[in-house]
């Protein structure tokens, strides 16, 4: 693997293992302020996190040894509608900032492996984006998330607050296959 595609994948997967820890802690957090479906959706989107993570480090199968992994990350422990306000900087800026310059590296590379892990995660960090802007309308208005159901994609991070899909629209997955929340 090309080293600099190799580190783009080790720095995408330090940022999406601390996505996955941080969206736990706030999901807490939204639960102890009165929000359980908001603390749902960063508990779905907690568990998406580790799928990318997931798919960047088995495309980094090759690559052993301790490096030192810089990545991006949102701080803080405010209320829900701040810590919403993090989630929606973090995945914007993974859909417009890093996965973009991570995709064309790899693709100039040929990297096959990472632009397929990249792929993945960008398609649903823009849908991940777009439910914790939702969450936000509801929670700054006093309300929590109006949502029947949300489910995961656990082949690629995709989510779902509607059900409606039979499979995922990302990768295919069949809808037995999606993870309840």
């Amino acid at each position: 693997m090309n080293a600099m595609t190799a580190s783009n994948l080790r720095s995408a997967y330090g940022g999406e293992s601390q996505a996955h820890m941080r969206y736990r802690i706030w999901a807490q957090k939204a639960e102890k302020d009165g929000f359980p479906t908001v603390a749902r959706l960063f508990m779905a989107t907690s568990d998406a996190e580790e799928v990318h993570a997931t798919l960047h480090f088995k495309a980094l199968k090759d690559e052993v040894g301790a490096f030192d992994v810089t990545s991006g990350g949102e701080f803080g422990y405010g209320s829900t509608s701040e810590n919403l306000q993090g989630a929606i900087n973090g995945e914007l800026f993974e859909v417009e900032q890093m996965y973009p310059a991570y995709i064309a590296v790899a693709e100039m590379q040929n990297e096959k492996t990472a632009l397929s892990a990249y792929r993945y995660a960008i398609e649903a960090e823009k849908v991940h984006a777009e439910l914790f802007t939702k969450a936000k309308e509801a929670v700054d208005q006093g309300k929590d998330l109006e949502a029947d159901v949300i489910l995961l994609c656990p082949v690629c991070g995709f989510i779902t607050i509607t059900g409606e899909e039979d499979t995922c629209p990302l990768c295919n997955a069949k809808k037995e296959l999606f993870k309840e929340y």
